[in-house]
């Protein structure tokens, strides 16, 4: 009995003092909390913004995976944050220019790169200046970077500007190799995301397409630096083609850049442009200050709103998490604004290669019950708007795209893998079995198809292809053979995507708001942005009560130690865990 009331005691003062250091840091995390929220930064008088790009850039601020908890972490702002940011201060008399110090710009892509750079130049239209400097300016650094009135480089620097490539890894040798066959059904002659699993290099139709799209995007990329540098496009191409570029010296005998020479250099500039003297210190304030400083308005106090809702990311079967689209979350907003009044129109911002065919089609039936209330619904296309993000877009009253966004893409495939003589041969495990039919033992990995079950898995891949080619024809207005002879499975850029009518206006995002607020007959509007993201305090709360998945922080990890190999991983994931056939593009182009 001794014993017993000496553990229940030191349980009991356990207990005590575990709550009182809880409570203790639960203070301290408040108390942060209190005083961060009071301390508003100033912003002086003959100041300059600082822009450097060191986070991946989502479509929304804080939509993408979390890295883990920091007390010291600041938001992660989204694209269209910072786009308003950046116009809060073009018309802000206290900021007087721009520094840029962009190594690499870890957008998802070239549209929303166009987008940022946009931005920028309209900063300038407001008589403002922009420099920049870099010991290291990659394609989408440089290309951001290239509306500035002046460019410096580091006398032993580099500017990666040598032209675009798509590089494919192919694994059908691989798994020949352990003993894995994928068994692959797919509808659309140019319908490639299966064709690293059964075949060894592109097909010629796949060669074309991608061709075709990367000179497009190309051609944009290049038109707009011709513009801002006054150096012709055969002119660039040639810098690329020879790697001029990576000389300094040369970089500035091409007008690349206008000086080679270190960060004071730049720093001179600018104090010249701002009448300081030569040892005065520059008034920076960073873009995350800035935006504490001024955020963005989201309109008038006016009882009418636009919803505007970022579907960005892999389309995923259930709730999904931030950078994802998952249809059970999804719907939840959808439904919540058919059912809001006070909401007239929605924006629909797509920036998805696609996914799951199943939650497509569950999101687009609860769009178009949200339809139903005579709701306008435009689209905005960001990077990507393709296969199953083409299918979320397509019952839009209109979609506005960018000239390099990728999109269509319509067609579906499915996998199986087959690891019969891996586990034959390899590992010596043999399977037997007793069926009560031709499809009892379900679609297993452990045998080849029979003929019949490669029938049934032809014919369902088929089936989804035809929903697919309907559902674009009724959303937009053709018949079904108009879209087939423009689907296959090819991607087409926006530009070109405006010309066959899977897009009805080139733009950004601000473009189908107009659109959306000028259908709904709105003068006066507040913007209302969906989905709900969880803050870091609660996510430092799921992460101590082990709610967070183990998945989640490992990928975290991943993400954090190794940036540059984390999309192939993102990916191959992505297709290990798909259920279902699949509407996805078949590759990713990153764009730094």
């Amino acid at each position: 009995m001794k014993q017993f009331f000496k553990f229940f005691f030191a349980s009991c003062l356990g207990f005590i003092v575990g709550s009182i250091v809880l409570s203790l840091i639960g203070v301290m995390i408040f108390a942060g909390i209190a005083s961060s929220a009071e301390q508003k930064p100033s912003v002086y008088s003959n100041s300059v913004l600082h822009l450097s790009f060191d986070d991946i850039i989502p479509e929304y601020t804080n939509n993408l995976e979390s890295a883990g908890f920091d007390i010291y972490d600041e938001k992660t702002l989204g694209l269209h944050e910072i786009i308003a940011t950046i116009n809060n201060a073009a018309t802000d008399n206290r900021i007087k220019g721009i520094f840029m110090e962009v190594d690499a710009l870890m957008t998802s892509g070239t549209a929303s790169a166009a987008e940022l750079r946009q931005a920028l130049e309209d900063f300038q239209s407001e008589g403002k200046f922009i420099l920049s400097y870099s010991k290291y300016y990659t394609q989408g650094a440089y290309y951001v970077s290239s509306v500035a009135d002046e460019i410096y480089l580091n006398p032993m620097g580099i500017i990666d500007f040598r032209g675009f490539a798509a590089q494919i890894p192919f694994y059908k040798n691989m798994l020949d190799k352990v003993g894995v066959k994928m068994q692959v059904f797919y509808a659309g002659q140019y319908k490639s995301a299966t064709e690293p699993f059964r075949r060894t290099d592109m097909s010629p139709q796949n060669r074309f397409q991608v061709r075709q799209y990367l000179n497009g995007m190309y051609d944009n990329f290049l038109e707009d630096i011709s513009e801002s540098r006054d150096i012709s496009v055969p002119e660039l191409k040639r810098i690329a083609n020879e790697f001029i570029s990576s000389n300094p010296q040369l970089a500035v005998e091409h007008k690349l850049v206008d000086a080679a020479d270190y960060r004071d250099a730049a720093l001179s500039s600018i104090r010249e442009r701002i009448g300081l003297g030569k040892d005065e210190n520059i008034h920076f304030i960073s873009l995350n200050n800035y935006n504490k400083a001024k955020p963005p308005s989201l309109g008038s106090y006016s009882s009418d709103r636009i919803a505007v809702v970022y579907a960005e990311g892999g389309i995923v079967d259930g709730a999904g998490g931030n950078g994802s689209i998952g249809d059970k979350r999804y719907n939840k907003v959808f439904n919540a604004i058919r059912k809001d009044d006070r909401i007239k129109a929605v924006v629909l911002r797509v920036n998805s290669p696609g996914g799951s065919a199943l939650s497509a089609e569950n999101m687009h039936h609860e769009l178009s019950r949200l339809k139903e209330t005579g709701k306008p619904i435009v689209v905005s296309m960001g990077d990507y708007a393709a296969s199953a993000g083409y299918y979320i877009s397509c019952l839009a009253d209109s979609i506005v795209a960018r000239p390099s966004t990728l999109t269509g893409s319509i067609g579906v495939f499915s996998m199986l893998p087959n690891a019969q003589t891996l586990l034959n041969e390899k590992l010596g495990v043999n399977f037997d079995t007793v069926r009560t039919g031709d499809f009892s033992a379900g679609l297993t990995p452990f045998y080849d198809l029979t003929d019949k079950e490669t029938r049934w898995f032809q014919k369902r891949t088929e089936d989804m292809y035809e929903i697919f080619l309907n559902k674009v024809a009724e959303g937009r207005h053709m018949t079904r053979d108009e879209v087939h002879q423009i689907a296959q499975g090819r991607v087409w850029t926006g530009e070109e995507a405006l010309k066959i009518g899977l897009v009805d206006q080139l733009g950004d995002l601000d473009k189908a708001i107009d659109i959306a607020a000028n259908m709904s007959g709105l003068e006066e509007y507040r913007i209302k942005e969906y989905p709900f993201i969880k803050s870091t305090w609660l996510e430092l709360l799921e992460e101590l009560s082990g709610e967070k998945d183990t998945d989640i922080k490992f990928e975290s990890l991943l993400k954090t130690q190794f940036p540059d190999y984390y999309p192939y991983y993102k990916e191959l994931k992505s297709l290990q865990e798909s259920e279902g056939p699949q509407m996805r593009l078949p590759f990713f182009i990153p764009f730094e």
